[in-house]
């Protein structure tokens, strides 16, 4: 029987059962082979050495390129404020200094949070979001520094603007660049992959190895041993399988055994305690459903965390300062715009200027939510219905107001007041939240983080009337993609998709 993955041969006859060797070729020009199972042990503890090297090598030069990103923005900001002075302004120092402290501190940041391992660069998504929050903490502590030592007003307030803005962008360019050229070489077989060693029951193995694909995430299995299900056959196949670590010196062993067998998963880690590998229990189906699952440590005892909080307490200080900055700033550009939008709604017809309803908020919390009125009802019971294209509930001007989504902004002031947030999943009317719920039931995740005047779900296409649960399906999906994925970066792209993408304001009426 094969596998589904290529280069990788079970034989099923025998127990103990071993994998034929998995094939990786070194160089694409010599032809060179290195087998799993065969060759002398001193090839194996080259390519091993070879290995670490090399990831040693990537580390020092993704931090040098970061380094060297943060210097070219902090040069090209000194160059473009002297092409803007044109010695019309006096002369100030250069930024260079301040970007070589902001350059240490996201390099030593970075180490100390491993972000210069192979692994992070193996996408090439997701390298803004995970250099944005050190920029930002980078350059806050140059700030600091500055403040202390009493030299930031020796520096050009506008010089120290853009380098903040290039800066970010360079270095976040510089990671896609290095992530696209890894995966390049990746792909060639040019770079060393992580060698596996999965040893368990039959079943567990053959599942572990057919469900994920090892390659992408940088991995190869050099064997698979299958133990004997049964106690007496236990201590003889572990001798066996640790023996056959010992040669094939494998950077990770990885036990594909059910978690419940604690007393084989026990004497598994004591037979490989003695080899130089990272030991690991493979992973569980249950998670596959939790992507963010990892050990928390609590006092005198770990626990396997499924799910964590959606923000941390720094996160929410973050994301509550955008909210009131950005808030305060937006209310104050658009009260004419306010003013016009009240006298219209009133020459419309009689009614309020203001629609309330209530709706649930953070932990599922009733809040009063605010819009501007665009119907000729005001619904606020278990019996709402939803908008309708063409909907004969809807007045002339408010129709014009949905259209372009103004009748959403007076929710600035339950930003302000705290019920809602800028960006987050969109608040459903009491009764939709409930039915939403019976049908799927992960629905309900939405409440853990603020709802959001805009969000992922809508820029993406999600939004107004939800016609099939496949829609509905994909509207949450988004939302608890920015849940699990939240990140002031996130939060900056949505709110400029909501201004310029045409696909944010589709489906609206």
């Amino acid at each position: 029987m094969r596998s589904s993955k290529p280069g990788l041969r079970l034989k099923m006859g025998q127990h103990p059962l071993r994998a034929q060797p998995a094939w990786r070729q070194a160089s694409p020009k010599s032809g060179a082979r290195i087998v799993a199972l065969q060759g002398k042990p001193t090839i194996r503890r080259r390519v091993r050495a070879s290995n670490a090297l090399t990831e040693a090598r990537f580390s020092y030069i993704a931090a040098a390129s970061d380094f060297i990103a943060v210097l070219a923005a902090a040069a090209s900001a000194n160059a473009l404020y002297a092409l803007g002075n044109l010695g019309l302004l006096p002369d100030v120092e250069s930024v260079a200094g301040v970007g070589v402290a902001v350059g240490a501190l996201v390099v030593l940041s970075s180490f100390q949070r491993g972000e210069y391992s192979l692994k992070k660069y193996s996408t090439l998504s997701g390298q803004f979001a995970r250099i944005f929050p050190l920029w930002n903490l980078a350059f806050l502590g140059a700030l600091v520094l500055g403040f202390a030592t009493k030299t930031t007003g020796e520096y050009s307030r506008a010089a120290t603007a853009v380098f903040y803005l290039s800066g970010v962008l360079a270095v976040a360019g510089t990671r896609v660049l290095i992530a696209a050229m890894v995966s390049s070489l990746r792909a060639r077989g040019n770079l060393p992959l992580r060698r596996l060693f999965v040893v368990g029951f039959e079943h567990q193995s053959r599942q572990f190895m057919s469900r994920y694909d090892l390659g992408q995430s940088g991995m190869e299995i050099v064997s698979a041993f299958a133990l004997r299900n049964g106690d007496k056959t236990l201590s003889d196949d572990l001798v066996l399988a640790a023996a056959a670590a010992r040669i094939l010196r494998p950077d990770d062993i990885f036990l594909a055994v059910p978690w419940s067998h604690t007393d084989v998963i026990e004497s598994c880690v004591d037979a490989f305690a003695r080899t130089p590998s990272e030991i690991h229990l493979s992973p569980e189906n249950i998670l596959d459903r939790y992507q963010d699952a990892r050990i928390a440590n609590l006092g005198e005892f770990s626990s396997l965390s499924l799910t964590r909080s959606p923000l941390s307490a720094l996160q929410r200080v973050e994301k509550r300062c955008l909210d009131i900055v950005i808030g305060v700033i937006a209310l104050i550009l658009l009260a004419p715009l306010f003013a016009a939008v009240a006298l219209l709604i009133k020459l419309d017809g009689p009614g309020p200027v203001f629609f309330r309803q209530t709706r649930y908020g953070f932990n599922q919390q009733p809040f009063c939510i605010l819009k501007f009125r665009t119907m000729k009802v005001m619904e606020n019971d278990r019996a709402v219905r939803a908008a309708i294209r063409n909907d004969p509930r809807v007045t002339r001007i408010g129709a014009l107001l949905r259209r372009f989504s103004i009748d959403e902004l007076p929710q600035i002031a339950n930003v302000l007041a705290g019920d809602m947030s800028l960006v987050g999943p969109r608040p459903h009317a009491l009764s939709h939240d409930q039915q939403f719920e019976r049908k799927i039931a992960r629905c309900a995740r939405r409440h853990n983080v603020k709802p959001g005047i805009t969000g992922w779900a809508q820029v993406r296409g999600y939004r107004g009337e939800i016609l099939s649960d496949e829609a509905l399906a994909g509207r949450i999906d988004h939302d608890l993609y920015y849940i699990d994925n939240w990140s002031l970066w996130l939060d900056f792209k949505i709110l400029a998709l909501t201004i310029f993408s045409a696909r944010s304001r589709s489906n609206a009426y």
